[in-house]
Parts: structure tokens; sequence; C-alpha cells
């Protein structure tokens, strides 16, 4: 137990000096392995060499790439604007109703996106210009960006729910199934919160123009490309016509074709495309490659196994530990960034919900959802610094006012994923097994 903590503390120092996280995993867990087998290199190496080569080998995570690359050309065919303006013409009229319409275009464009910073950044663009233009706070407007940009590392397909797939060794396509009803709920959710803020303060969120019914059908014609793509790449996977790899290969394949018949794809444009999808792979394989060599080195030392006996030892409940753990990760949500926070974490935590008999696909589900809230909550949340970045005259305060009660909405959303988790497993029960 106190290798396991003094490597953890020695970790929580690199990150502070600013060293980049999967070096940070990657060097504590090589130096604490070495010192587990007595300084024996050879023992190091070889595992630390088996980790990098088995993950470059991992066929499972050449989806990562393949999905990354389908939210980038996604993002270039400029879908975003069409599902606002669907958005915007069933909901707009309504009081908040241009906040409404923007949380609702957030699920929609995180599901073919996958990234929830993308998704943030890019609906600030799409959707901050009509809400000032009538009238809405800054702290309402850019909350509900923040807020539904988180929605995109929840509802498939995502590269977080992937990431911790290969982590646990559960099913992808089980994990994304889980997703989708807790991805709607907190979309149910946040329309609840937005109601909720103009309730109590009308003028945040003035109603926008009514538009006819036949205005609405013509909007529905703007976002074909995204249900098509959605249908094709879910509903292949759903389904079973093919492995959530092949399903990547061709909603990537299907995005190109969407963004060349838009003719929003140059040469130069393409290789911009390629070039953030390479780099963004290169980054998460870094960290995904640091963590699995921190988590050789936790394993080595037995922390999991020393957890299990102190839970065994004090008589407690499964569900107490559950809400313990839940804890830990909003304590460390406010300091964290998600991704680090979930590396950190799930390996040390798995072994020990998987030995009390809970199922570790709900568990994943949970997990992100925790992850979720730290997207935009103090002082780390980096939805909001990436909003910050993008509306430079908001001020980060008021966002973080804006997100109070999304955030409770969150919560309201956790607890019942965790105290009724037939939530997250209907779907991938009724589907699979």
């Amino acid at each position: 137990m106190e290798v396991s903590i003094g490597g953890f503390l020695i970790l929580l120092l690199l990150i502070l000096a600013r060293m980049p996280i999967s070096f940070a995993m990657g060097l504590v867990g090589f130096f604490g392995f070495l010192y587990l087998n007595d300084g024996n290199w050879i023992a190091s190496l070889s595992m630390a060499s088996r980790r990098v080569i088995d993950t470059a080998q991992d066929y499972g995570l050449s989806v990562i790439p393949l999905f990354i690359l389908m939210g980038n050309l996604v993002t270039r065919a400029g879908l975003s604007q069409e599902l606002y303006k669907a958005s915007y013409a069933f909901l707009g009229h309504l009081r908040g109703g241009l906040s409404m319409a923007t949380v609702v275009a957030c699920g929609g464009f995180s599901a073919i996106c996958g990234s929830s910073l993308a998704t943030a950044a890019t609906m600030a663009k799409v959707s901050m210009p009509p809400m000032r233009r009538y009238g809405y706070s800054d702290s309402l407007a850019a909350a509900s960006i923040a807020a539904g940009g988180t929605l995109g590392i929840l509802i498939p397909p995502s590269v977080i729910l992937v990431i911790y797939a290969i982590m646990t060794e559960q099913s992808i396509r089980e994990l994304f199934a889980a997703g989708f009803l807790p991805g709607l709920l907190g979309v149910l959710l946040y329309l609840g919160a937005v109601a909720w803020t103009v309730w109590r303060k009308p003028e945040a969120g003035p109603p926008g123009d009514r538009l006819g019914w036949p205005q609405r059908w013509q909007s529905l014609a703007g976002v074909w490309g995204t249900l098509i793509l959605f249908g094709v790449v879910m509903g292949g996977i759903y389904g079973g016509v093919f492995t959530p790899t092949e399903a990547a290969g061709i909603g990537a394949a299907g995005a190109f074709i969407i963004a060349l018949s838009r003719r929003s794809l140059s040469w130069k444009s393409a290789w911009e495309v390629l070039s953030e999808t390479a780099m963004t792979t290169s980054s998460l394989f870094a960290v995904v490659i640091g963590a699995l060599i921190f988590s050789s080195f936790i394993t080595r030392a037995g922390l999991p196994d020393q957890l299990l006996g102190l839970i065994s030892g004090h008589d407690i409940s499964p569900m107490t530990v559950i809400l313990m753990i839940l804890a830990i990760y909003i304590v460390l949500g406010c300091v964290f960034e998600s991704l680090s926070m979930l590396l950190l974490t799930v390996p040390i935590f798995y072994p020990v919900v998987e030995s009390l008999g809970f199922d570790l696909v709900w568990f994943g589900i949970v997990v992100v959802v925790v992850t979720e809230i730290s997207l935009i909550t103090p002082p780390v949340g980096l939805n909001v610094f990436v909003l910050s970045g993008v509306l430079k005259d908001v001020k980060t305060g008021d966002i973080f006012r804006g997100v109070t009660p999304f955030w409770v909405a969150d919560i309201v959303r956790l607890s019942l994923i965790t105290l009724i988790p037939a939530i997250s497993l209907i779907l991938p029960q009724w589907l699979y097994r």
C-alpha cells in the first residue's frame, strides 16, 4: 500500500510540474515496477515494451482513429449548423428554446462526433450568435453549450467508452448500447435545467420566432446525412451486422462522402483533417500506453487486492463502496482532466467493483457520467475553458455560474443510473445477452 501511495504522490508532483500525463504515468509505472522487482531492469523493460507492442497491435484500438476521422469530417461538412436549425425549428419559440435547441443539437452532433471538446467548440460557433441576437444571458447561453458538449463522451460512438472497454476487456458494442439511454436521459434533464433557469429568470432566455409546420419539416431535410450516418453505424453495431471497427470504417467513409457531396473538402482541408486525426490519435495512444504501464505497477504492487481486503475486513456493503468511489471521482474531477482521471483510476477500481459482483458495463457508464460532470466542474472544467477560448468576451466565472443547474441535473442522472442499473443494462441485455 505504501509503495502505491508513494507512486501516486510522485505522479501528482510530475503532473503539477506540467509534465504530460502520458509521460508522467509511464515514468512512474516503469520505475515503480523496477523498484518492486528489486532493480531488475530486464523485467521492467520487458513489461514496458510489451505494453507498447500490444497497444500498437491491438485490433480493437483501430476503432479510435476511424471514429476520430469520422468526427473531423462531419465537423468539416458543417452538419452542426443543420442540426441546430432543425432543433431551433421545433424548440426555438419556447422560453429558453434556443438553449434547448443547443442541447438537442449537441446531443445529435455528439452521436457522430464522439468528442466533448469538439462538440462544445463547434456548437459555440453555431449557436452562440443567434442566442445573443435574441438577448440571451451569456451565462445561460455558454452554459448550455458547455453542458451539451459533455454528451459527446457518452452518446455512442464514444472514444472514451472504447478506451474503457480496452482497459477492462469489455465488449465495445455492449458499452455503446448501454450508453444510449443514459445519454438520452442526459438530454432530457438538461432541457429541464434550461426550463428551471428561465422559470427563475425569464429575461435570461427570451423565446425566438415560431416557425410553421412546413418550415419545421423542411428543416429536417438538412439533417438527413446525420440520421443516415448514425443509423448505419450504430444500427449495424446494435444489429450485429458488423463489428465496431468495421462500423467505424464505414462511418469514416460515409462522412467522407457527405463532406464531398457538400463540397466542403479541398486538398488543403483534407490534409488538415488527416493531420488533426493523426495528432489526436497519437496523443490518445500515448496516454493509453502510459496508463497501461502505470496499471502494471499498481497491479504488481497489489493495490486492488489490498483495497478489496480492506473492504472485506470492515464489512462494508457493496453499494457503500460504489458511493465512496463516486465521491472520490467527484473530488478528483475538480482538479483532474477527465481522460486522465479515468485512466488513473479505472485500473484500481474495476477489479474491486468486479469482485463485488457488479456489472462492469454498468460501471463503465457510471464512470463516464462522473467524468462528464468533471468537464463542467470548477476549477478545471475543460469544456468551460474551451468555450472561454472560443468566446473570448465571456468570463469564465459567468460560465461556471451558468452550469450549476446542469451540474445538478448530472448529479440526478448519476443517482438514477447508480441506483437503477437497468437504465444502462436493458439495451445490452435485450440485444446481446
